[in-house]
């Protein structure tokens, strides 16, 4: 027989790669520059000079049996060691290379991170909306409940009065996501220290550790004076999850890491358990190539200009048509309400009417709303802008 949940799921549209395709096929026929694709979250700006230095340097000068062999299951030693160096200097986290498991990408290390703090169908992982629709994903494999706390519309920071309430005895863990996908908001400290406050209490009230999951792959991706808080120096439960494919423009690398902190409650059996899932879900011997390079680039930090043009061209002309939004200090993303209240009539129509195409986000929690990846060219938003107001204009006329 075969699995019904899988072909289900496989056969599954998504919105944001149905809208990114529907987007391809219009390029063909009205031109590229003609179709104004918000849809995916594909980095724009390449990725430093240094990585593909290193890339031909590696496959001219090291042994091909070495680049393109097999790596250790949780990561090259030298590997997990610099990603320590680099977290313990940057963040004074106190991480140990001996308790980082080296994944292929951050999904799988939140998946990995799951099954390890998880043990049955009644245990519950809370998330806080907006949040990325992947995490229904994340709970398919160890069968557990995902548990949403709804947004808080003024600040997109968090309702603490809902996430107590969600928190309950078969919690294990909260996820954290900032800056976030998809609104772009950091989270502030003082937000960290109000979760970590609430997390240990509950902790003591229950008897168990539930664990902090920093899922954190655009945590190089801020602008101005925004910064994004450690959150482990906070609260010692928290386990990190990362990814190079947003800081260093490496999506498709598929490479990314779990770090325990020493200080984490349960510590070296979380560790093991993580490299335990990684290994059953077929995370292990990540990529031997990406490994030794971005181990060569561990302290490259991206070039954000592009970005930040982009968004502050964006957030300004929509604010000033009248849009709505929570402004973003990180990330690529924005979030925007639709002035008619229905986000999925809105995209179809911009779709349709102006090859404007934008990610209706009811699946990422925040129903009425738009997510918008504004990781395109400059001239792209510009030449957009006549079309966001048109649309502004046909719904509040």
């Amino acid at each position: 027989m075969i699995n019904k949940k899988y072909v289900k799921i496989g056969n599954s549209p998504s919105a944001i790669r149905d809208l990114f395709n529907y987007g391809l096929e219009q390029a063909k026929i009205v031109g590229p520059e003609n179709v104004y694709d918000y849809s995916l979250g594909n980095p724009s700006i390449p990725a430093p000079a240094k990585v593909n230095e290193t890339i031909k340097w590696l496959v001219d000068n090291v042994d091909p049996i070495k680049v393109h062999g097999y790596s250790a299951a949780r990561g090259n030693d030298s590997f997990r060691e610099a990603i320590a160096n680099n977290l313990n200097k940057r963040f004074n986290l106190g991480a140990n290379p001996d308790k980082i498991c080296v994944t292929c990408g951050c999904i799988a290390a939140l998946t990995a991170t799951v099954m390890a703090i998880t043990d049955g169908p009644d245990d519950e992982i809370v998330t806080i909306a907006p949040f990325f629709p992947a995490y229904y994903g994340v709970m398919g494999i160890p069968r557990c409940k995902l548990t949403i706390v709804p947004a808080d519309f003024e600040n997109f920071q968090i309702n603490f009065d809902a996430l107590e309430e969600k928190i309950n005895e078969h919690t294990r863990g909260v996820i954290i996501n900032s800056p976030n996908n998809p609104s772009g908001v950091v989270y502030t400290e003082d937000t960290i220290r109000k979760i970590a406050a609430l997390l240990e209490r509950k902790s003591k009230e229950y008897g168990y550790p539930i664990y902090i999951i920093a899922d954190e792959p655009y945590r190089e991706l801020v602008y101005g004076d925004a910064k994004v808080t450690c959150i482990p120096t906070i609260y010692d439960n928290t386990v990190v999850c990362y990814s190079w494919s947003k800081s260093l423009s490496l999506p498709g690398e598929r490479i990314g890491y779990v770090c325990v902190p020493d200080k984490c409650e349960n510590g070296d059996d979380l560790y093991w358990a993580v490299v335990g899932a990684s290994s059953e879900i077929g995370s292990v011997c990540p990529p031997s190539l990406i490994q030794r390079v971005v181990e060569a680039c561990i302290d490259e930090m991206p070039d954000l200009t592009a970005y930040d043009a982009n968004r502050t061209l964006l957030y300004n002309s929509l604010t000033e048509i009248g849009y709505e939004m929570a402004k973003p200090d990180g990330a690529f993303y924005m979030l925007v309400k639709c002035p008619n209240g229905d986000a999925k009539a809105f995209s179809t129509r911009a779709k349709l009417e102006h090859n404007l195409l934008v990610v209706p986000t009811d699946s990422f929690g925040c129903p009425g709303y738009m997510r918008l990846s504004y990781c395109v060219s400059y001239d792209t938003i510009k030449n957009s802008i006549p079309a966001f107001k048109e649309m502004y204009e046909y719904y509040t006329k």
